[in-house]
């Protein structure tokens, strides 16, 4: 298997995406939005997906509720933003704590019922004043105490229903001025103020898997973002903030990132990435988007030694789905967010 996860042009795998798969085998594939039209439709493209690699991969897509959610109404319900979480903590920290489990817990329900079993949340970031709003209601609160709790609640209920999180965007985007889809982006905070952001990391170190901040810190290495970044990875994310997932890059075409696909990819296997993400998000063409995708590919190592024992570590965890009551689970929802949470 390769280091890498791709992606798919549209609602159904074309004859050269199946043949990209099959000759590159992914170790996982990731859903846009262009991607999902209908129950139904999701799970035969899962389906296409396996076949053309001859193994039930991992399935990615990014499900966080609110603003980024790629199962879009009416046909998936609404899920609430990170900070409606919070405002519940805010009041009742129980009850914060319990909503967050299980608007995740029916997040990984609808997921699983359509054969993805990862999604790329929580989100772990500490927005700051000031900051670029690419992160702002997404996060669960704005002190570390709140994210962590509130997000640790989220990872586990996506556990439960046989999902893996992913954490991000290690090791922390709340302080960003710009959005590292358009622009890289420089932090010049200090250690001190730094370490808080780190800590909310620190708190979930036990996460199955993590995604990385095209962002770059002055404090460290002020030159290079953290994906790219040897120093940040290493030093930062490994040891200080004590993470030893498996940790992905966040999208490679995203324009924070200089250079091509393929230097983008290398830089970010030698600092310590384990796998390269890359979603095309920007493109639309399937044209295009696959010859991205063959680039990054090709530049993706095979997965092996202690990158594969967390890629396994990972996939196993969407193995254990526990029993729950779905109907239920709908009710109790509703009563904490009627006007936010849709039909069962």
């Amino acid at each position: 298997m390769k280091a890498c996860i791709l992606s798919v042009s549209g609602s159904v795998l074309t004859a050269d995406e199946a043949a990209l798969f099959a000759a590159q085998q992914p170790w996982g594939v990731i859903l846009m939005g262009r991607s999902c039209v209908s129950r139904q439709q999701v799970r035969q493209l899962v389906d296409d997906i396996w076949n053309a690699m001859q193994r039930p991969c991992l399935i990615f897509i990014d499900q966080e509720g609110g603003r980024v959610a790629r199962l879009k109404a009416p046909e998936w319900p609404l899920f609430p933003r990170g900070q409606d979480y919070a405002e519940i903590y805010a009041r009742d920290r129980d009850l914060g704590l319990s909503a967050a489990w299980l608007g995740h817990r029916l997040i990984a329900s609808e997921l699983t019922n359509m054969a993805i079993h990862a999604d790329c949340a929580p989100v772990v970031d500490v927005p700051v004043a000031g900051a670029h709003d690419v992160i702002g209601d997404r996060a669960f609160g704005s002190d570390t105490e709140t994210v962590a709790s509130l997000a640790g609640a989220a990872l586990a209920g996506l556990a439960a229903g046989g999902v893996a999180g992913v954490i991000k965007h290690i090791p922390g985007h709340g302080r960003s001025k710009a959005d590292s889809h358009m622009e890289l982006a420089r932090v010049t905070a200090g250690d001190n103020e730094l370490s808080k952001d780190f800590d909310a990391f620190a708190r979930l170190a036990d996460a199955p898997m993590a995604m990385t901040a095209h962002i770059a810190y002055d404090a460290f290495d002020a030159t290079v973002p953290a994906t790219l970044s040897k120093i940040m990875i290493q030093d930062v994310i490994r040891q200080r903030i004590g993470f030893d997932g498996l940790l992905m890059t966040d999208d490679l075409g995203m324009k924070a990132l200089g250079g091509s696909l393929g230097e983008r990819g290398q830089a970010a296997i030698a600092a310590g990435c384990d796998v390269l993400l890359h979603c095309s998000g920007f493109l639309s063409d399937a044209q295009e988007i696959l010859a991205e995708m063959s680039e990054v590919a090709s530049v993706a190592p095979e997965l092996t030694d202690k990158s594969l024992a967390r890629a396994q570590r990972a996939e196993a965890l969407s193995t254990h789905e526990q029993d729950f009551d779905v109907a239920q689970g709908w009710n109790t929802f509703r009563s904490y967010f009627p006007e936010l949470a849709g039909a069962a």
